[in-house]
């Protein structure tokens, strides 16, 4: 299948924030090899001027997802440290790219990219109709961007290519991708995109 990409498309990069690397605080495994991939999105994207957002979780030192504060997850992501820092090989462009900071209030969690966000309204606005989406992780903040979207109106391309999931429980990366395009997402990777 050949998508051809349009004025009406955005390209969506999901967390690819340090803590989610090998070696971080809540890290997705091998989550740092989809980052030349991304990055190969990113730069066309970037060359046919449409816009690319970058997602990024944004906590509070006492986030409601916290161990601590009784949530399921070690601490990560809090707003201005290292962890919560992009991969350092990703590649941010210098124009129309976005920073969709997400999970910044303490008592709202947020795994979709749209929660609590202006993701939606950024898109509205520039008549973006379909979205390609990739990062971390496949089974939570990938999974509820793309269904999000989806319930949003939007057209889904998941980039199957560019994903990689937690598996808390052994499978929950795989069920995810099925529940995404039973959802009426469309699974796609870069040879099928021009």
């Amino acid at each position: 299948m050949k998508v051809r990409l349009s004025p009406q498309d955005a390209l969506v990069v999901v967390d690819m924030q340090r803590d989610f690397m090998p070696g971080g605080a809540l890290p997705v495994k091998e989550g740092d090899t989809i980052v030349p991939r991304l990055n190969q999105y990113i730069q066309l994207f970037s060359r046919k001027g449409l816009p690319v957002f970058f997602t990024r979780d944004w906590h509070p030192p006492d986030h409601i997802s916290f161990k601590e504060q009784g949530g399921v997850w070690p601490p990560h992501c809090v707003q201005d440290t290292p962890g919560a820092l992009f991969h350092p090989d990703l590649f941010i462009p210098e124009d129309n790219r976005f920073i969709i900071s997400k999970g910044t209030s303490r008592d709202f969690d947020a795994y979709s990219g749209f929660q609590g966000t202006v993701l939606h309204s950024l898109l509205q606005e520039r008549g973006i109709r379909r979205v390609f989406v990739g990062g971390v992780a496949t089974d939570y903040c990938v999974r509820n961007t793309v269904i999000g979207a989806i319930n949003l109106g939007y057209q889904a391309f998941l980039l199957l290519d560019c994903i990689k999931g937690v598996d808390v429980s052994p499978g929950d990366s795989e069920r995810a991708v099925e529940k995404m395009l039973l959802a009426g997402a469309v699974g796609v990777d870069a040879g099928d995109i021009g």
